[in-house]
């Protein structure tokens, strides 16, 4: 990271409460920036406020779907780097609510944009897309190259956004690049019905912990520290070769691991190996297998991950395990 790159840089984090942007936040305050932060739900439980970071930062209370908020923000503020990190990321409620999901990760994602191309102080911006943008392939890895062809309404809107940003780079010269990760996983995320934290949650209960797939589903999981880091190192980089703008950049550890697999390092980390899987196999309109080739952002970004799947599982427990008072065996 840049000695001093972020020093006193006025940085705008949307979706400042949720996993990514927690943080997110945090380690841009480590390296002294000055961020303000969108937050439109109060969640007293979540980990920005929980650890009183909230007080570090300014405070913008209200919708990503308002421009006027938005572009007033940025204004005041005296914006320079944008991280679009807010988004409806839950698959089983945009199955159930589509529009609210299209509203917050697609509309969302214009308004944001359109509010930086009324900016002439913002100079980079890094949109959050995912892994699911790509939908289902026959061909593994996903490259950066490869189609966007979501089908069901999460997949769908993470393409839409993602090739809006493109389309504000390309068409207006916009300073935007996109990250598509895998399954972020880490402390603080309070969406019980996830593998990683309803896994844990169940071990430091001493419970069978609950797979709704039928645990064959192979995902690309990725720790969220190395999250944050990889998109502070993006606009690292943007910053230092403007060429980038409009490129989008996979941030994987690479590796192949099944959702029965991950719950059993998850027991693991957390001594419980003893607890036995409660597969239901219930789990509908998901991708059967997902994985990402992270070779582009190696070559052109200088990047390599931080921590290694255990190491991240490790982590993890630890914070579940302080959060509730309670010590993994």
């Amino acid at each position: 990271m840049s000695a001093g790159f972020w020093k006193d840089r006025p940085v705008f984090v949307t979706g400042a409460t949720g996993l990514l942007g927690t943080w997110l936040t945090k380690a841009l305050l480590e390296q002294g920036a000055s961020v303000v932060a969108l937050v439109r739900d109060w969640v007293p439980e979540s980990e920005l406020v929980r650890s009183r970071t909230i007080e570090k930062v300014r405070v913008v209370r209200g919708d990503l779907c308002d421009q006027a908020l938005i572009e007033r923000t940025l204004g005041e503020y005296e914006v320079e780097t944008v991280f679009h990190a807010a988004a409806q990321t839950i698959v089983g409620i945009a199955n159930a609510n589509p529009v609210s999901t299209f509203e917050s990760n697609i509309r969302g994602t214009w308004t944001v944009l359109e509010a930086c191309r009324r900016s002439p102080r913002v100079k980079q911006i890094v949109v959050a897309s995912s892994d699911k943008a790509y939908g289902e392939h026959k061909i593994l890895p996903y490259s950066e190259d490869a189609p966007l062809q979501g089908r069901h309404p999460y997949d769908v809107s993470k393409s839409c956004a993602d090739l809006i940003s493109q389309s504000y780079a390309h068409t207006y010269g916009l300073p935007v690049c996109v990250t598509r990760l895998g399954n972020l996983y880490g402390g603080g995320d309070l969406n019980w019905n996830r593998l990683v934290p309803g896994t844990i949650r169940a071990a430091l209960r001493g419970e069978r912990p609950v797979l709704r797939s039928d645990g064959s589903f192979v995902r690309d999981y990725f720790y969220v520290e190395d999250g944050a880091l990889a998109y502070m190192h993006l606009a690292e980089r943007m910053a230092a070769q403007p060429e980038l703008a409009g490129e989008a950049f996979n941030f994987s550890n690479e590796i192949q691991i099944s959702a029965r697999d991950m719950a059993l390092r998850i027991l693991k980390a957390a001594g419980r190996e003893d607890l036995e899987l409660d597969i239901q196999a219930t789990a509908k309109n998901e991708i059967p297998h997902q994985y990402l080739d992270a070779s582009k952002a190696r070559r052109l970004l200088g990047w390599t991950p931080a921590f290694e799947v255990s190491e991240g599982l490790s982590r993890t427990v630890a914070w579940y395990a302080k959060s509730a008072g309670l010590e993994p065996r």
